[in-house]
């Protein structure tokens, strides 16, 4: 009966006792609702509603690269995330080798050990001679290594307060019916209980698995490695997930280490004659072609799988909670296949097309963004109607703050404005790619020459802001360079419509797939993985998604942008009627936009005067909220409400008022609380000319140090 050979753990130390039995019992909260079995996740993201989990530890995974004894780290990186999804109310189980492994580092102990003893009994001699090990039989260290391998996993999991349970199997265990149900039942009760089972192969008795017996149908799969153990007891317990670690990324369309092999993202069942099979790793009976199969079996089950590597935890990092958050790891099998192709393909296209744009002549180049700045006009009704989809979408969802849906809206006077700065752009373009910038003469005959070329491959990571799509993909295309966009999903409609009018105005000289748009599921994280595909990474929005993309890059350069906190000091010398058009127009024409005015800074002496009361006057008159900074406050008995930061990026038609005693005032506050992006000093002093006053914006440390002062490429600073 498998119920006797079922072993609790039951050496728990006392002090935890009380802990164990109240994770046993109490309530399990947000717990993943599962799904109903049946049918596979389609998708990555899915994985994160899985409710229960089948980790499967490859020989590889478990045993020491000298094949004699457990990887202990390893073992212990996986036992820690095992335990982490457990206490999260996932039910776990494992399937793990290394009993053989176990076994024959003690039976080789004991070997030597008796041999020695023996030895210096005989011979009376110190000096022993050279000995040579037996041949161990597998099953004999199976049954050595049992128990060592279970009581190893049961201190560990102890450590989490995670109480562990050992069942042993056989083919003849999934071929018996009352014996089937025995297994399900009991597993069943475990994880009722909340325990992990740890299940092996009992390969002290198994015989060796027949030639002729392999995976077929649903209702018959032989056991005969740990992957159809796996597979089997996945599609048995209606599992949700099934990972299966080995030494290996993942399944390649070719055998790893050779030149073309490319790591598979996603697999599906029509793709299995397209791939070519390597040898078996070092040490189990399986091997990848193997794995390949019980994964499919397992997935015509209900059961999803992802195959990656668990042998390097310092370079795949947390990979069993890293695959359940839904993160690209590893080969992921899917029955349902995209329309489109993959973000690898895009890029991939978009690499090799751009080559094509950044050969084009000049002149080229600008008709393609000219061509794009008609069809914005000529096509505004499609571009508003889809645009109307996604504000509507937006305002029922309720979800966006009205900052980001003033980003969100497109009107014909943005699309004309839109249309102007491409001809501008166009113009520009003529000198982009293949400019001078420096010529040094190194020897006679022999000249050296900077000059500008084309990146490579940029990803343009943009929030709800569709207009975003046509000014990245002129600048692209004027610089010769490849473009991966990923849009907000607010947007998709739009951008959807604005990516076909760009690859249509490409089409005009062949490098329609120079301009790909990601609109796949794919995460953002995993899009900063592609370091071998992507040459500079680019977020456009808050200053949150920026320091996001910067912390999820993986080896690729990112052009992060500041907070676009910007100031306008108004000097006590200040022409009245330049004063009330450039505060108008800096925070009432665009405030959404990333350089609109966010603080007005006001000279002490323009308070309670006519130029004082126009500057309210107007701001009230725009529906502009006034936040008074703390100085501004000590001047008024009644004041609007106070700012709660000086550090404010509204986006909105909001801003902070603060008075300041003089110009270096208003400069030093600007260093203070200012993001370096959009600064502005309105005066008529002669002295203040815009020299003057882009030093006092830019102090620099004499001598200049790239090093230890990092300048914004952003800043723009003006004198008025």
């Amino acid at each position: 009966m498998l119920l006797q050979r079922l072993t609790l753990c039951s050496r728990i130390p006392q002090d935890s006792l009380r802990h164990v039995r109240w994770l046993l019992t109490r309530p399990l909260l947000q717990a993943p609702q599962g799904r109903a079995h049946g049918s596979s996740f389609a998708h990555r993201g899915e994985l994160r509603q899985a409710k229960r989990i089948v980790v499967k530890l490859g020989s590889a995974v478990v045993t020491r690269g000298d094949e004699c004894g457990l990887a202990l780290g390893r073992l212990a990186s996986i036992v820690e995330q095992v335990a982490m999804l457990q206490n999260q109310g996932r039910e776990m189980m494992i399937v793990t080798s290394g009993a053989v492994a176990f076994g024959k580092q003690r039976l080789r102990h004991e070997i030597l050990l008796s041999q020695s003893v023996r030895q210096a009994l005989h011979s009376g001699q110190n000096q022993l001679k050279d000995m040579s090990l037996p041949v161990l039989e597998a099953r004999a260290c199976a049954a050595a290594g049992q128990s060592g391998l279970m009581a190893l996993y049961e201190a560990m999991f102890t450590q989490y307060s995670t109480c562990t349970a050992q069942v042993l199997v056989t083919n003849l265990d999934f071929h018996d019916d009352q014996k089937r149900q025995n297994l399900n039942s009991t597993l069943q009760e475990l994880l009722r209980m909340n325990i992990v089972p740890i299940i092996n192969t009992n390969d002290a008795v198994v015989p060796p698995p027949e030639p002729n017996s392999d995976l077929q149908g649903v209702n018959v799969i032989s056991i005969k490695d740990n992957d159809s153990l796996a597979a089997r007891l996945a599609v048995e317990m209606k599992a949700d997930l099934l990972i299966a670690l080995s030494d290996v990324e993942g399944l390649y369309n070719s055998p790893p280490g050779t030149d073309d092999a490319k790591l598979i993202d996603i697999f599906y069942p029509g793709d299995q004659q397209s791939i070519t099979y390597g040898t078996k790793s070092r040490v189990g009976i399986g091997g990848m072609e193997a794995k390949v199969k019980a994964a499919l079996w397992a997935l015509q089950g209900g059961t999803s799988v992802v195959i990656a590597n668990g042998t390097h935890p310092k370079v795949t990092g947390q990979v069993i909670t890293d695959i359940v958050e839904g993160k690209k790891v590893g080969t992921f099998f899917s029955e349902i296949k995209p329309a489109g192709p993959t973000v690898e393909q895009q890029t991939e296209m978009a690499r090799s097309t751009g080559r094509t744009l950044a050969s084009l002549h000049p002149d080229q180049r600008s008709e393609i963004i000219c061509h794009l700045a008609e069809l914005l006009t000529e096509r505004k009704e499609e571009i508003l109607a889809a645009n109307k989809m996604d504000m509507d979408l937006a305002v029922n969802a309720g979800h966006l703050p009205p900052a980001m849906l003033k980003r969100l809206s497109l009107s014909p006077a943005k699309l004309n404005s839109l249309a102007i700065g491409l001809r501008q752009i166009a113009v520009a373009a003529q000198d982009s790619v293949g400019r001078v910038l420096r010529r040094t003469r190194v020897a006679h005959n022999l000249e050296l020459e900077q000059i500008t070329v084309p990146i490579g491959v940029l990803l343009v990571i943009f929030e709800a802001r569709p207009d975003c799509l046509p000014q990245v993909s002129a600048l692209a295309i004027a610089s010769g360079n490849a473009l991966l966009l990923k849009g907000g999903k607010e947007a998709a409609n739009t951008n959807r419509v604005l990516h076909q009018l760009a690859q249509e105005a490409l089409s005009m000289h062949g490098v329609k797939e120079a301009i790909q748009l990601v609109s796949t599921r794919e995460e953002v994280e995993d899009l900063c993985r592609l370091d071998k595909m992507i040459d500079l990474i680019i977020p456009r929005g808050s200053s949150q998604l920026v320091r996001d993309i910067q912390r999820a890059a993986k080896g690729i350069p990112v052009l992060g942008h500041s907070e676009g906190i910007c100031h306008v000091y108004v000097d006590v010398d200040a022409s009245v009627d330049k004063v009330i058009k450039i505060v108008r127009d800096s925070k009432c024409d665009y405030p959404a936009a990333c350089n609109a005015m966010e603080t007005l800074l006001i000279h002490r002496d323009i308070l309670r005067t006519p130029l004082f009361d126009q500057i309210i006057d107007m701001l009230r008159n725009e529906r502009v909220k006034i936040h008074a900074g703390p100085r501004f406050v000590s001047y008024l008995t009644f004041s609007p409400s106070e700012a709660k930061s000086l550090r404010t990026e509204y986006g909105d038609l909001e801003c902070c008022v603060e008075v300041v005693d003089s110009m270096q005032e208003a400069v030093d506050h600007i260093h203070k609380y200012g993001s370096s992006h959009t600064d502005v000093i309105i005066t008529e002093n002669a002295c203040v000319s815009a020299e003057t006053a882009y030093h006092h914006m830019h102090p620099l440390p004499t001598p200049f140090c790239p090093a230890l002062h990092k300048r914004s490429t952003d800043r723009s600073t003006a004198a008025v």
